[in-house]
């Protein structure tokens, strides 16, 4: 296949019908990634599990009328994690502690910074190459992979993390810049592999709205609360624009903004309000998948501060539970988003994957595919065919 088969279908991501990435692991593939970390059987019979499930995937999204195909995140144990491993200068570490979570702290995973950065031969873009033979012309590919602004915030997610990534990079300066040109490097060989769609999920924004990890982070630190968020979002948009400059024409860099989705729990709460002027006035993507299902994510009148034509995706469905929503009040949150954005720059998805980690949400295979044609129904009847 020519890597850019897809060309017909570039520029148009997002689609009115859309989903963020994961999808809930296989039986068959959960227990093949169990025999193979206890030593049962290898790398190569682990793959060929991996190949035969996503060929499945690809195969059920296609017919569901997905638009934006992915992999379903299904050769990572996190959605993050394993894109961080794979930089070169970058281990798989433990943590004290998991992360916290609602009534849930996750395993120990880490990263840890323990040689210089850098992107070159990043093991996603063979994965991208396999989904992109796999899906052809029938529909556009996207590759999903943790911001930048991530990867930063978990070399400093405690203590001992920040005193190892100051022993490499005792200058903040360098290790941003290494991390952007890794970053880059990484986008570069997915673009010459046929990659036009790029999604940079991305909790930072959906961390630091929340007031009381701030001020958990502000007594440890003897710092002024604002002051911290504030430096937290100068630190996030360098990162984040700086990956996004000289890229291609024909490459469509997307982000979904998250607040934790782990076994269906949550991590943070907040509004977009404290951030809105600097992740909506000046990221430059060309869509917001924004989590839009609860409270927890506020109103819709940041929204307005969304401009130069930008797109917004609409979280207004739960991954978290199988519980289908109801359509008129779906439709009718639609309807007052678009007092704030233009409707024909509307787009609708559930407000997560269905799996950010191997562990997935608590809901079936079978109620994941009733929310992806929920959301098909809602959208033919708003925007029709458009």
């Amino acid at each position: 296949m020519c890597k850019n088969c897809q060309n017909k279908l570039v520029g148009k991501a997002p689609y009115r019908v859309d989903h963020v990435g994961s999808f809930l692991r296989p039986k068959e593939l959960v227990e093949a990634r169990a025999k193979f970390i206890a030593g049962e059987i290898t790398q190569e019979e682990l793959t060929k599990v991996e190949d035969k499930v996503i060929t499945e995937l690809v195969e059920k999204q296609i017919a569901n009328g997905l638009k934006g195909v992915t992999d379903g995140e299904f050769r990572r144990a996190y959605w993050h994690l394993d894109f961080f491993w794979g930089l070169n200068g970058v281990e798989h570490t433990q943590a004290k502690v998991g992360y916290q979570f609602h009534d849930e702290t996750t395993k120990p995973d880490s990263a840890d910074v323990v040689g210089k950065i850098s992107g070159e031969n990043h093991p996603f873009v063979e994965h991208y190459k396999f989904l992109r033979d796999l899906v052809g012309d029938r529909a556009e590919v996207k590759q999903t992979i943790p911001a930048p602004a991530q990867f930063y915030f978990e070399l400093i997610r405690d203590e001992e993390h920040i005193a190892q990534t100051n022993s490499i990079y005792p200058n903040k300066e360098e290790l941003f810049a290494d991390i952007i040109a890794a970053y880059k490097q990484v986008i570069k060989e997915h673009y010459d592999a046929g990659c036009r769609v790029i999604q940079l999920d991305d909790c930072t924004w959906g961390a630091i709205v929340d007031d009381r990890l701030i001020k958990l982070i502000a007594e440890g630190s003897g710092f002024d609360p604002e002051g911290i968020r504030e430096t937290f979002k100068k630190e996030f948009i360098t990162l984040n624009n700086g990956i996004l400059t000289d890229l291609p024409e024909d490459l469509v860099v997307n982000t979904h903004i998250c607040r934790g989705n782990y076994h269906s729990t949550w991590a943070s709460s907040g509004g977009y309000d404290s951030v809105a002027d600097t992740l909506f006035g000046e990221e430059n993507v060309n869509a917001y998948y924004l989590e839009y299902d609860t409270d927890r994510a506020g109103d819709f009148k940041p929204l307005a501060k969304v401009g130069n034509d930008k797109k917004v995706v609409l979280g207004l469905l739960t991954s978290k539970s199988g519980k289908l929503e109801n359509k008129d009040e779906v439709i009718a949150r639609i309807r007052e988003a678009s007092e704030y954005v233009p409707l024909e720059n509307i787009y609708l998805s559930t407000q997560c994957g269905f799996a950010s980690t191997e562990e997935g949400n608590i809901l079936t295979e079978e109620d994941q595919w009733k929310k992806i044609a929920l959301i098909s129904e809602i959208t033919q009847e708003v925007w029709g065919n458009k």
